[in-house]
């Protein structure tokens, strides 16, 4: 029988994210794994608490990115409503992870999930903003999307110039937003997940520290070693054009490339 988990979004939670260049051994990440996991299940208001331990996870766009991520947290044990502008072609996907993943729109991803991922082209994001941000108002947010010139047109120049995490905040008001999963390949999310030895590291930024929890449980359950980087606006060290970008770097490599090692 589940129990409800009585929300802590106020700011008492605030994990000790491991810094340390040579975490990375299956004991260290069980530890890890399990700091995120306590911090995670209690900033989220109304989380119904199992067997897993699982979220209630939306996903606003399934393709390459939000694809890969939905196989990688069902088989983690979350519960998954995945959606596009073709719910429909989404089924089989669906019919292959399992009892715990439906289909839906994604109006119905944003008010199905606890937490709830954003993976579109970066010039449809105002829009999902204007369509959603209700729906998500205080959820916390995962946002992937990268904007790029050739393809969202003049929009993407002031979000790059800005920094993403600063544009991306205007366009979805009143969410907990993480900006997550932006950098790594969605080839390596696919063939890097739980690899054996140091694992790829996540950078992530946000301002909301229980959001940054959750978001870590999540990479974690992905399989990759999540790499807090700052608040928001540090997001643009890992935007489009940065060191790391498009690049499946090791959590120490991660590190040093950002200037985080201590």
């Amino acid at each position: 029988m589940s129990a409800r988990i009585r929300s802590r979004s106020r700011g008492h939670v605030r994990p000790d994210f491991p810094c340390d260049p040579a975490s990375g051994s299956p004991p260290d990440r069980r530890r890890r794994a399990l700091l995120f996991a306590a911090a995670a299940l209690a900033v989220l208001p109304g989380v119904a608490i199992g067997a897993s331990d699982g979220f209630r996870i939306g996903i606003i766009g399934t393709g390459r990115i939000g694809g890969a991520l939905a196989e990688l947290w069902a088989k983690a044990g979350h519960e998954l409503l995945i959606s596009s502008r073709h719910p429909d072609d989404l089924k089989p996907l669906a019919a292959r992870l399992g009892a715990n993943v439906r289909v839906g729109t994604p109006r119905e991803a944003a008010a199905f999930g606890d937490v709830v991922l954003i993976a579109v082209p970066y010039g449809a994001l105002p829009q999902v903003g204007r369509d959603y941000a209700g729906l998500m108002a205080r959820k916390v947010v995962l946002e992937t999307g990268n904007p790029r010139r050739e393809r969202d047109g003049p929009m993407a120049t002031p979000a790059l110039e800005r920094g993403t995490g600063v544009a991306s905040a205007e366009y979805l008001p009143g969410v907990r937003l993480v900006r997550v999963f932006t950098s790594v390949p969605y080839l390596a999310l696919r063939s890097e997940a739980h690899r054996n030895g140091e694992r790829i590291g996540v950078p992530l930024a946000a301002d909301d520290q229980d959001a940054l929890a959750v978001a870590a449980r999540l990479v974690e359950d992905a399989g990759f070693e999540p790499v807090p980087v700052g608040g928001l606006a540090r997001a643009r060290d890992f935007d489009v054009g940065s060191p790391v970008f498009g690049r499946a770097l090791t959590a120490r490599e991660l590190r040093q490339a950002l200037g985080l090692l201590r």
